[in-house]
């Protein structure tokens, strides 16, 4: 019924916006004596809706867009020091410890028995290898992909590499906007599990997700949930199949 079971990385296997999240307020202190945390927060954001074109997704990116960030707020008068510390909370975030979301990977050395399972992330090339290698989960994935961006085209030519009909393919990830909405619309199944923190880039309205126009969609509370409901909708399959 399946034919791959794709996954997202960050935030969906494993911990990634909650340090991010700890990196932000690290960054407003760095720099409170010179704004509040909430204007260096929007002029952080609008920086990095910049750069994406310039240095795509992930934390190399996010590092220079705060230390950009840094000299406009302070119109330049920020110290070679605290660039230094600028720098080094990227590092921090580079080397952090890989920390497996609940259930995560029970979950995936279930579904690996029965079916092929992929891991189909963007970001920096380095870091997310670096990541996988990590988490200790790379010998249950089959396939890597790693892309700059996931969009409707980007999912295309995945379905292409691996001659996968977008109706057998299922998405888990826990960004509607690039995890969800682009599967459901090239014909594919989608789980969305939310996280409790969100990057201001990925969020949208779920509102308009009718299951009368998107019948494939599903959301769980966490992954330890997925197995269960796959097995659910494999039997449901199964009996239209007998009809």
């Amino acid at each position: 019924m399946l034919d791959m079971i794709a996954f997202d990385a960050d935030d969906t296997l494993w911990h990634m916006e909650s340090l991010f999240h700890l990196t932000h307020e690290k960054y407003a202190a760095l720099l409170s004596h010179y704004h509040s945390a909430k204007w260096i927060e929007k002029k952080l954001f609008e920086t990095e809706m910049r750069n994406l074109k310039h240095f795509g997704y992930g934390v190399k990116g996010f590092t220079l867009s705060m230390i950009e960030t840094a000299i406009e707020l302070t119109e330049g008068r920020i110290k070679g020091d605290d660039i230094q510390k600028i720098v080094d909370l990227g590092k921090q975030m580079l080397k952090a410890p890989v920390q497996l979301l609940e259930h995560a990977e029970d979950t995936i050395k279930t579904l690996s028995a029965s079916y092929p399972l992929m891991i189909l992330t963007k970001g920096d090339l380095f870091d997310q290898e670096s990541k996988i290698a990590r988490s200790g989960l790379s010998t249950y994935f089959k396939y890597i992909e790693i892309r700059t961006r996931k969009t409707k085209a980007a999912y295309k030519a995945v379905f292409k590499k691996y001659n996968i009909a977008p109706q057998r393919f299922l998405m888990v990830g826990n960004s509607l906007r690039s995890d969800i909405f682009p599967v459901l619309e090239l014909g594919g199944y989608a789980v969305f599990i939310p996280y409790p923190f969100y990057w201001e880039h990925e969020k949208v309205t779920d509102a308009n997700i009718n299951p009368g126009k998107y019948p494939r969609y599903m959301e769980l509370e966490h992954i330890g949930q997925l197995p269960g409901w796959i097995k659910v909708l494999a039997a449901k399959k199964g009996k239209k199949d007998e009809k």
